[in-house]
């Protein structure tokens, strides 16, 4: 809850009454008033401090000949962050004031306003002043209540689900936490579900530093905070914050920073044995397949791993779903389908994963028992399930399980009808190549080739137009362009002049069909990889 702000106070009653006019520095009127101050003295900057208001009717300012002197009053109420200065006509300055002191409260960005009528300064100090107080009083009990919800959830040591569904009912915003790779591991709506908060996120996100631990975005509209210490950070919250945020949110999102590193920590220390005995096997095996004391390892937690099978698995909570998945109990779930299977399995979490490895037996169909594995899984979690190919020996189980990472990160986020239970680059198709090619660097040269003029384009262009949100829609509806349209919620006759648009940037005939497939490749690999090519 912001304070009360000069251009709210110009609204106050004894203020309307005493017809007040902003003569200079209009754009700072939505600074907060801290308090009000009534002088005729010149020499202010040991008297006022930031975001005090100044009342005064001039007769101990400056003359009209003492330009130099009118400046350097300005000068002082912009070093201390003065939050204006409010002028009386009549016994100093009669229908106008200076041009200097208007000049300088300009340049320096400080508010001036006149007041036209004569007026009690008292009345007006403790209008402004009573305002103030209830603001911030009402801004403690808020303080009050943030402390309050954080300290219940800290006692009932909760989840990050329940720590994020308390930040999005403080804020009454959107609420996303990142990895460290800027991919959305949780995401709660704000209040208007469409608002498409998750739209082109790596990108975007990529583009967002902040100074210490937590800033404000003002482009995106992002209050960021740091997950993690400054030499460890594992990720970022984001909290939805068109204006600046108040001291309130900023306090919200700090303390469920540290509530979330709190349980990332707890979480580690409290983990079952077996999980942390098996995401030491997993890495073990990827790290050093060929040691004599991993195998060994292997074997006495029941894994085999001589002459089977390896094959990747990786399970993650769609972004977006209601409810959020308790990727604690999709592990148990996992564990019990696994165990009613009789396939031996390693489950692990990183990141917001779980990283599953299962061993086959010789002239087992390790495609078939994954994917009896994951109905079992989809029965109960709304999940993303996906595999990597399977690997003949020890040797392959990085690259199976580092693929099964990339298929996940590829698969679709909503579930559609004709998905599979288990997501394979087989079944991704092009996003199953691009998912393979990862991080070469020649996509993102390809990328930025193919998309650079639109991203320009639209970075230059604001929230007026969106071409690449076009050509998006128009290569995803490939077959009717009415359907493209209605996708986007724009008329046949607005469709067609942001694709004309699109034609002259890019100086290019979306008609032809190795345009028009060059364009959609570029478009799934921007939305893959992030936008690197920004």
């Amino acid at each position: 809850m912001p304070g009360v702000t000069l251009r709210e106070a110009l609204e106050l009653p004894t203020f309307r009454r005493a017809a007040p006019e902003v003569v200079a520095g209009a754009a700072g009127t939505g600074r907060a008033i801290r308090w009000v101050h009534a002088t005729e003295r010149p020499d202010v900057r040991q008297l006022l401090r930031e975001g005090d208001l100044l009342l005064t009717m001039g007769t101990g300012l400056p003359g009209d000949d003492d330009a130099a002197g009118l400046v350097s009053f300005v000068d002082e109420l912009a070093d201390v962050g003065s939050a204006g200065v409010v002028v009386e006509l009549g016994r100093r300055w009669g229908s106008a004031l200076p041009d200097a002191l208007v000049g300088a409260c300009e340049r320096h960005g400080v508010p001036l306003v006149v007041l036209a009528r004569e007026t009690r300064f008292a009345a007006l100090a403790q209008e402004i002043g009573e305002r103030v107080v209830d603001r911030q009083l009402a801004e403690l009990r808020e303080a009050q209540r943030v402390h309050e919800t954080f300290t219940e959830l800290s006692n009932e040591l909760a989840g990050p689900v329940d720590v994020l569904r308390a930040v999005q009912r403080l804020a009454d915003a959107p609420v996303v936490v990142e990895n460290a790779q800027h991919r959305p591991l949780d995401y709660f709506a704000g209040p208007d579900e469409g608002d498409g908060f998750l739209d082109g996120w790596p990108a975007r996100s990529r583009r967002v530093e902040v100074a210490g631990r937590t800033g404000w975005d003002p482009a995106n509209g992002w209050l960021v905070t740091r997950l993690g210490t400054t030499d460890r950070s594992w990720g970022r919250l984001v909290i939805g914050s068109p204006e600046a945020p108040s001291q309130r949110l900023v306090a919200v999102a700090e303390r469920a920073a540290s509530a979330l590193a709190l349980h990332r920590l707890h979480d580690r220390d409290r983990g079952t044995l077996m999980r942390r005995t098996h995401l030491e096997l997993l890495t073990g095996l990827g790290e050093e397949p060929g040691s004599d004391d991993v195998r060994r390892r292997c074997e006495l937690a029941g894994f085999p791993v001589h002459r089977r099978g390896l094959t990747g698995v990786v399970v993650r909570g769609r972004v977006g779903a209601v409810p959020q998945v308790d990727l604690d109990e999709v592990a148990a779930t996992v564990v019990r389908a696994a165990h009613a299977l009789r396939l031996p399995a390693l489950v692990s979490e990183v990141e917001r994963d779980l990283r599953v490895l299962v061993s086959t037996s010789p002239g087992a169909d390790a495609d078939d028992l994954v994917d009896r594995l994951a109905a079992r899984v989809l029965a109960h979690h709304d999940v993303v399930v996906a595999a990597g190919r399977t690997a003949p020996d020890r040797t392959g189980v990085a690259r199976t399980v580092a693929e099964a990472g990339q298929v996940a990160d590829a698969a679709p986020q909503a579930r559609r009808e004709q998905d599979p239970d288990v997501h394979r680059l087989a079944d991704l198709h092009l996003r199953g190549l691009l998912a393979l090619l990862g991080e070469d660097e020649r996509v993102r040269l390809f990328v930025e080739r193919e998309l650079g003029p639109l991203q320009e384009h639209d970075r230059a262009d604001g929230s007026r137009t969106d071409l690449l949100a076009a050509l998006r829609a128009l290569v995803l509806h490939p077959s009717s362009k009415t359907e493209a349209a209605a996708s986007l919620h724009l008329s046949r006759a607005a469709f067609y002049d942001r694709l004309a648009r699109i034609e002259s940037i890019l100086d290019a005939d979306l008609d032809d069909p190795d345009v028009r497939v060059s364009l959609h490749v570029a478009v799934v690999a921007d939305e893959l990889f992030g936008g690197r090519a920004k």
